[in-house]
């Protein structure tokens, strides 16, 4: 059986680095994909985003820059535990901006739950500018080949995953 993997690039133009996912899905969109795999960029659309999530995948893998507090371009893969976003305070959605963290407590409240989520972010430098420039910082620009390299290894090791030698998918 084929198994469907979500990858979602998420993130604002308008706030400089905070396109990443945004851009590194513009760069998987122009690759090739394997079979189930959908590529998708849903910019600040969190509705979108969670019924997206809700349609039942094997895998989401969000893309989105985070601070983790390292150096700017830094490129990150999370597994978060889904259990910590059961704990969150609900907040009503923003219209403008898309937090991952309230996009899954949507996705809970329509009764929906990720299988699997991974979370390939990277640190930001530059979230606002104050002349309205859109685009990435250069060395966020510069991380995005290493994010399309780290979700391409991830989407090979989750579509290989329960395959056993041998034998042939029906």
């Amino acid at each position: 059986m084929t198994k469907r993997i979500l990858v979602a690039g998420i993130g604002n133009i308008f706030l400089g680095d905070d396109a990443f996912g945004v851009e590194t899905a513009r760069q998987l969109l122009r690759r090739p994909q394997p079979e189930g795999v959908r590529v998708v960029d849903f910019g600040i659309r969190s509705y979108d985003l969670a019924y997206a999530i809700v349609d039942g995948h094997d895998a989401i893998i969000l893309v989105d820059a985070t601070s983790q507090g390292q150096s700017p371009g830094t490129v990150y893969l999370i597994e978060p535990d889904l259990n910590e976003f059961d704990q969150l305070e609900t907040e009503v959605v923003n219209a403008h901006s898309l937090s991952p963290e309230r996009v899954l407590q949507m996705v809970r409240s329509l009764g929906g739950r990720p299988a699997r989520l991974f979370l390939v972010g990277c640190e930001p430098a530059v979230l606002e500018t104050e002349n309205g420039e859109i685009g990435l910082s250069e060395k966020v620009q510069a991380a995005v080949p290493r994010a399309v390299a780290m979700i391409e290894s991830l989407l090979d090791e989750l579509i290989q995953e329960n395959k056993q030698p041998g034998l042939v998918e029906a």
